[in-house]
């Protein structure tokens, strides 16, 4: 994987939606109710729907109670001084084992980060990576002290979760969407509009014409197309139905953007894992999961059209390309989309991915504990994202991480010194 071009067109305008006002709370709704569009790339924030457990991560078992704190001056990133005077670590005494849910998009990143944040400070992290949808439920019924979700939280889900949720960025990545066709081992070009006929059941055959029109001097099997997408509520589902929306009006009208839909045609799969693994094994399938699965499952990707009419493999690079100029605009809640963001390098189908907390916490210990391991996963902890295929946040946005996770109290107090 190439390395990350966080500093890559900073000044480009990316498709951004913010997230916020009078979000709908219907998960199978076509739309929900509008929000505010920076430029017409923009799509629109979606209700999450509650599945129940899949998959569960945890790190390995950890006693006693936390390790004292080294410093993360060594290691703070180029243009975040406050990194420096955040300790690693968090003080001894705090909570030694954490609990948190959600998106099985964040889950290759989270199993590498939480391993060694356990071997470095002696925090256990059980993450239970179920999908967004359900990461949300717990939280908001207080079963873990942390969700993750790929699909910004609606003015209605805050409120239901206490009304003081704070959004933390922690990862940007890529949404390939892979397939399964036998003598095509590369190079097989979509368009948003085919991609979107496919997912309506419009186009049913790899020999289609509109696909190999796209695709002169390769030889397409005629075989028949099977459609593979998230039966549970799922943040990539959203990420992937935004962009379906913003490049196909029939799409927006008939199913819209949501964490979950009614798919017009397809097989269900549990998590990204489900869908990655019905893709593999099905000759012919079609389906959409976070870079890592394709990577780790050895499954061809597709390279798609972007908006200024380029072919882009999905790598970190794209999708840093893709998020740079959403970043100079981002709201103050930090809830934003970049969709089919202009760029001859973007990558159209991309997205944030956030760590969902509540800022009153209500115990000291299980605070400290928090805020330390977020403030390392979102500065020290992002070296490891490009050689698991995320892109590491940019500078801008780790400083507006650490707003964040200033806003964060236990006792009535600040847990990090303002």
């Amino acid at each position: 994987m190439t390395r990350s071009v966080r500093a890559l067109a900073i000044g480009l305008l990316a498709g951004v939606v913010l997230a916020g006002a009078a979000c709908g709370n219907n998960n199978n709704a076509k739309t929900n109710s509008p929000v505010n569009t920076v430029t017409q790339a923009a799509t629109q924030a979606a209700a999450v729907s509650a599945t129940t457990a899949a998959a569960t991560t945890s790190t390995s078992s950890a006693t006693g109670t936390t390790a004292s704190s080294p410093t993360a001056a060594s290691s703070a990133p180029a243009g975040s001084p406050a990194a420096a005077s955040v300790p690693i670590c968090p003080p001894s005494g705090s909570a030694n084992a954490l609990t948190g849910a959600g998106s099985t998009f964040d889950n290759p990143l989270f199993s590498k980060l939480f391993d060694l944040y356990n071997q470095q400070c002696k925090v256990q992290v059980n993450y239970q990576s179920v999908g967004s949808g359900a990461g949300i439920e717990q939280l908001t019924k207080k079963t873990v002290q942390f969700g993750a979700t790929d699909a910004p939280l609606t003015d209605e889900q805050i409120k239901a979760a206490g009304g003081d949720v704070v959004h933390i960025p922690v990862t940007i990545g890529a949404v390939p969407v892979g397939y399964n066709l036998p003598g095509v081992k590369s190079g097989l070009k979509l368009s948003g509009d085919v991609l979107a006929k496919i997912f309506l059941g419009q186009i049913k055959k790899w020999s289609d014409p509109a696909i190999k029109a796209l695709n002169a001097g390769t030889t397409i099997p005629d075989l028949d197309i099977a459609v593979v997408h998230r039966s549970d509520g799922s943040g990539t589902s959203f990420i992937f139905t935004s962009y379906l929306s913003a490049v196909s009006p029939d799409w927006k009208a008939k199913v819209g953007a949501a964490t979950s839909v009614e798919w017009p045609t397809g097989a269900g799969g549990k998590g990204s894992e489900g869908v990655a693994g019905l893709v593999k094994q099905t000759p012919g399938a079609i389906g959409y999961f976070e870079l890592a699965y394709a990577v780790q499952n050895n499954i061809t990707v597709a390279t798609m059209q972007n908006q200024a009419g380029k072919f882009v493999d999905p790598t970190s690079d794209g999708a840093s390309a893709a998020a740079a100029g959403a970043i100079t605009s981002l709201p103050p809640d930090l809830r934003a989309t970049f969709v089919n963001a202009p760029g001859d390098a973007s990558y159209p189908i991309s997205g944030f991915s956030w760590v969902v907390i509540n800022a009153n916490q209500s115990d000291p210990k299980v605070a400290q504990s928090l805020v330390s391991l977020l403030w390392w996963v979102t500065h020290d902890g992002q070296k490891n994202a490009t050689a698991l295929s995320y892109a590491p946040l940019p500078d801008q946005l780790q400083k507006l991480d650490e707003a964040q996770l200033k806003k964060v109290m236990a006792g009535g107090k600040p847990v990090l010194a303002q």
